[in-house]
């Protein structure tokens, strides 16, 4: 085409053109104002028409196209003239041409240019999207993995902006889909891809494989225009690009040139990462399995895998002879004949273990596995250590159940379940020693036929429950071999499979006939027992700590005044008083599994306010923390015993009263003289008329006091001949000193004797009677009175002193009549033993008084001192703590 530019503008220019080829291009004839007189030529057809009536030139032209035809057609000859025409299509001619000369006007001879103009647009075009994707290759390419999104989305930008589209997407291929992997800036019209999401879900199947050829596809989503641009490998599209708002479609040429030059990088990078993730978590694995791989050129070193060497202690590269080396002893042999047959193509399996240094560590046990390919053989290494250690273990546990399986009393069976019915299919070895049955028997196979006729219904029961219960638990007896019968404890459990029917019975027989004997025995022993219980006259019982009565028979429930069943609804402490309950709940506190038993007397106040006295005996029973759990007693009754040890004393006390008369006598006649001598010394005062009124106010009060002391003498008397209380009181063992030298004093200073008393500063209290312990005293004072006076001693004394020992109280009593023959020490508290002549005393002064100090938790000692007996009455210091 430029030949024929050139030759058109060449020197014939100026001339006519008439003899021009009118089948080229578009003819223009103008007049000198630039009117058009006529058009030809082809391109005539697709010009638009002016609506003048005489168009000028102009009228066919774009605007910017009249810049070149300024002033009329004389001005515009000698000039390339490009022009754009308005054509019916609606887009532009673009010409370009010269004016020529005409005789007549001037003719615009013009071509179409329009390929030119679009191949320059297009080489352009595609530079630009060279540089574009260079820029966009070597960005992928060149980013760390942190930033390959951040990356993506930016070059994502670069097309939005070079296609001029509102927003551009990536979509990847994964195996639950396509997802959204980056996107560009622009407005995107679903937010975080709530509504983009289920549409990707439904597109259909011809968007998941597309041809290679396919260059794009219009899509809409929500009522929204979508333009998809594939990128695909192979025959399997492996990404989408979707276009937002894009005013117009991409060349399909630079779209699928953009898509490689962003895409293949980029899927390779995440290929790349992926594999390397695999083999990150490969090697992790690997590391927490104890595997690796190996491999061996037959005729070669063996190769390890880098992980799996350094946790065998090896080099990467090692001989077969150092890897056999490293092997435990017993398994080298092993291994070396399975590389031989590696050689000779066959598989290698092999489970061997690992030489350690300390001889009492656990082996590490690794399989060996591989297979030979071509003349290299390759495979892996896996730690199975625990795997091998729970073999071991299940082996051992195996045997061990086995066994005790084997040597167990207890007879283990399985019965499966078949048509309704139970059917014997195992017994374990146990049964020949138990009941001598074969296991191929008939009663092996039918064991109900075995079961004793009094116990068919329980054995057919058995098997009913079983069936509807799924477990059952009874007992019955079995024949044996010998036609005697085994009391049998049956145990079983009906296992169902996934559908709930039943599938077989697992249970056990144990061996319960001693078990079953003994507990005849028991019962036929506790009948016996209960029936010796119930008849024995003694009482017993048992009851909690807190007194509370668990059980009591006939004799008990007599001494209450209840029928026996009665007994279990009382307590024993409601018959106490709160002195003797508290006495009764220490001394059950004081039980220990090492001193279960104790024993004491009892006073209760039992219905119609009479006081009984029980010799009680109890035994704790203690659990295995040596908690208290209840007592077990027998009482016997010795209210009578007691009565008469009552009137013993009574009578002892009584006798000391006798033989005190003679002094009492005395102690009451001195102020009945002193009072009559003041009588008559008043009467006298009062004849002769000499008394006063302070005369006679001191003889009234000296009456008085003689009236006064006489009247504590009485009542003293009256309180020592009264009967003891029943229960025993505290109060100061020193007041029954002063109440015996009350009764004492006088009658001791008319015989001669000198009686001396020391007061002491503390006057601890005791627990008892205080008459008794009076008594006791009187009893020790007349006595050796009695023996001062036989032997006629100078200077005769009596002492009495109190001491105070850790616990306890002395009173002792001494005196200085040479003492007492020491072969009678012995004997002296025994009943009926005196030293004084027939006739004088009745020898139960000191038997007497040994038993109320006894009685009182003391002791009453004699001794020789320099001078004489002492006698020491030692008692336990009261204490409310």
């Amino acid at each position: 085409m430029s030949g024929l530019f050139d030759r058109w503008r060449g020197s014939h220019a100026a001339e006519p053109a008439t003899e021009l080829p009118q089948s080229v291009g578009l003819q223009v004839w103008l007049d000198d104002q630039g009117q058009v007189l006529r058009l030809s030529g082809p391109l005539r057809t697709v010009l638009a028409v002016p609506s003048q009536a005489r168009p000028r030139v102009h009228d066919y032209l774009y605007r910017h196209s009249w810049l070149v035809l300024e002033g009329v057609p004389a001005d515009w000859q000698g000039q390339a003239l490009d022009l754009d025409f308005h054509t019916v299509h609606g887009q532009a001619l673009h010409t370009r041409g010269w004016l020529q000369r005409q005789a007549v006007g001037w003719l615009l001879q013009l071509f179409d240019i329009g390929d030119l103009l679009r191949q320059g647009d297009r080489q352009a075009q595609w530079l630009t999207v060279r540089q574009l994707a260079a820029d966009m290759g070597q960005a992928v390419r060149g980013c760390s993995e942190e930033w390959l999104a951040q990356t993506t989305a930016e070059q994502l930008q670069g097309l939005a902006e070079h296609w001029h589209a509102g927003s551009v997407r990536l979509l990847l291929a994964d195996e639950s889909g396509w997802r959204s992997y980056a996107c560009s800036e622009g407005d995107w019209p679903w937010a975080d891809d709530e509504r983009l999401q289920p549409w990707l879900q439904a597109l259909p199947p011809r968007f998941h494989q597309v041809q290679p050829d396919s260059a794009q596809w219009r899509a809409s989503c929500a009522g929204l225009p979508l333009l998809l641009l594939p990128y695909s490998h192979g025959h399997a599209t492996q990404a989408w690009l979707l276009f937002a708002g894009a005013r117009l479609p991409p060349a399909p040429e630079a779209a699928q040139a953009l898509l490689q030059a962003l895409l293949e990088p980029l899927l390779a990078r995440l290929r790349q990462y992926q594999l390397q993730q695999r083999s990150r978590h490969l090697d992790e694995l690997q590391q927490q399995l104890g595997a690796g791989w190996w491999e061996w050129p037959v005729q070669g070193p063996l190769h390890f895998d880098p992980a799996l060497a350094a946790s065998l202690g090896l080099p990467c590269e090692v001989s077969i002879e150092q890897w056999l080396s490293r092997l435990h002893p017993a398994d080298r042999e092993a291994a070396h004949m399975a590389l031989e047959q590696l050689r000779d193509g066959v598989a290698l399996s092999l489970s061997l273990r690992l030489h350690e240094a300390d001889s009492v560590a656990t082996p590490r046990w690794l399989h060996w596995v591989g297979q030979r390919h071509g003349r290299q053989a390759r495979g892996f290494l896996l730690d199975i250590s625990a795997l091998k250690a729970q073999e071991l273990q299940a082996g051992a546990a195996r045997a061990r159940l086995e066994n005790l399986i084997a040597s167990s009393p207890a007879v283990i069976y399985i019965q499966r379940y078949a048509d309704g019915a139970l059917h014997s299919e195992f017994f374990s070895a146990s049964l020949a020693p138990m009941l001598g049955w074969p296991k191929d028997s008939e009663l092996s196979r039918q064991p109900g036929q075995a079961v004793h006729p009094d116990d068919r219904l329980i054995w057919l029961e058995r098997t009913r429950t079983l069936l509807r219960e799924g477990q059952v638990r009874s007992r019955y007896r079995l024949r044996d071999h010998l036609g005697g019968y085994h009391w049998v404890l049956d145990e079983a459990r009906l296992l169902r499979d996934d559908l709930g029917q039943p599938v077989e019975v697992v249970g056990l027989w144990l061996d319960v006939s001693e078990a079953t004997e003994a507990a005849e025995r028991v019962r036929q022993s506790e009948e016996r027992y209960r029936v010796l219980v119930e008849d024995s006259p003694a009482m017993i019982c048992r009851y909690t700590p807190d007194l509370q009565l668990l059980f009591g028979n006939r004799p008990l429930a007599e001494q209450l005044e209840c029928a026996p069943e009665q007994l279990i609804e009382m307590n024993l402490g409601q018959w106490m008083s709160d002195s003797q309950r508290l006495a009764f709940v220490q001394r059950l506190a004081a039980l220990t599994p090492q001193q279960p038993l104790s024993s004491a007397e009892v006073c209760l106040q039992l219905p119609g306010r009479r006081h009984a006295w029980w010799v009680w005996a109890e035994r704790g029973l203690f659990d295995e923390h040596g908690q208290l759990l209840e007592v077990q007693a027998v009482g016997r009754d010795n209210t009578q015993v007691r009565h008469s040890q009552q009137q013993l004393l009574q009578g002892a006390k009584m006798a000391t009263l006798g033989e005190l008369a003679t002094g009492l006598v005395h102690e009451i006649n001195q102020p009945l003289n002193v009072m009559r001598l003041a009588v008559a010394n008043t009467l006298k005062r009062l004849q002769s008329g000499e008394a006063d009124i302070e005369y006679l106010t001191g003889k009234l009060q000296r009456i008085d006091a003689q009236v006064e002391r006489t009247a504590r003498l009485v009542e003293h008397l009256r309180t020592y001949g009264r009967r003891s209380e029943v229960e025993r009181q505290a109060f100061a063992a020193w007041v029954a000193v002063d109440g015996a030298v009350a009764l004492l004093a006088e009658g001791l200073r008319g015989k001669g004797l000198a009686l001396q008393i020391e007061e002491p500063d503390l006057c601890p209290e005791v627990l008892g009677h205080e008459d008794q312990l009076e008594q006791v005293l009187i009893n020790l004072m007349v006595n050796a009175r009695d023996a001062l006076l036989e032997r006629q001693v100078a200077n005769p004394r009596i002492r009495v002193t109190q001491h105070i020992e850790p616990g306890q109280l002395c009173l002792l009593v001494e005196d200085n009549a040479g003492g007492i023959d020491p072969r009678l020490l012995e004997r002296l508290f025994e009943p009926f033993f005196t030293t004084k002549p027939a006739g004088v005393g009745t020898g139960l002064g000191l038997s007497v008084s040994h038993a109320i100090v006894e009685a009182m938790g003391g002791r009453l000692e004699v001794v020789n001192g320099t001078e004489g007996a002492c006698f020491r009455v030692l008692l336990p210091v009261y204490s409310t703590n």
